[in-house]
């Protein structure tokens, strides 16, 4: 089977966050053939189309590490039902100036935890439109909105609930089934 690298980007900026332990999680969760690096977007500054004569070397160089990924996962919390203000404005550098969306036919899955009983089902909801809009074909199952609760997974990502273990094992799967499948439709630079 093919190895594909999957860039992955986490939503929040927070050092501590949980959607980071989660990530990690993930990380240690996924298929062998998945090669995972987090793809950040901490530098970047707010996005105006004023950049997109003479793009910023930050942007380029997150813009570039998406492009050379096979796939992207998005680990994220919900900020007030949607998504937080500094990954939108990640997503707008992504895809722009018109004509570089660097999404376009990329695979991609949403996963994200938060201490809410529905876990961060409003916020991947609007994350959902965007995806679309720029072109990013979506796993829409398996669908993950994870509650995190204190202990649930530690700083090395080693989750301790041994259902939520094998649950987040199936999701990596299911995402490395998807890529498989999008990118034999849509090869890589499609």
């Amino acid at each position: 089977m093919t190895t594909y690298n999957v860039g992955y980007i986490i939503g929040s900026l927070a050092k501590g966050s949980i959607n980071r332990k989660l990530a990690k999680a993930l990380v240690r969760l996924a298929p062998d053939k998945l090669n995972m690096s987090e793809i950040s977007f901490a530098d970047l500054p707010l996005y105006s189309s004023d950049y997109d004569a003479d793009y910023p070397a930050v942007a380029n160089d997150f813009k570039a590490a998406i492009k050379g990924s096979d796939a992207i996962l998005i680990v994220t919390p919900e900020y007030n039902r949607s998504i937080p203000g500094g990954l939108k404005n990640a997503l707008d550098w992504a895809s722009r100036p018109y004509g570089t969306n660097v999404f376009k036919n990329k695979p991609t899955a949403v996963i994200g935890a938060s201490p809410g009983a529905i876990g961060t089902a409003v916020g991947q909801q609007a994350l959902r439109p965007i995806l679309g809009f720029l072109q990013a074909p979506q796993m829409n199952a398996v669908e993950a909105y994870i509650q995190f609760k204190p202990d649930l997974i530690d700083d090395d990502g080693n989750v301790s609930v041994p259902g939520t273990e094998q649950f987040l094992r199936d999701y990596m799967e299911a995402f490395h089934q998807h890529m498989a499948r999008v990118l034999t439709v849509l090869p890589r630079g499609a």
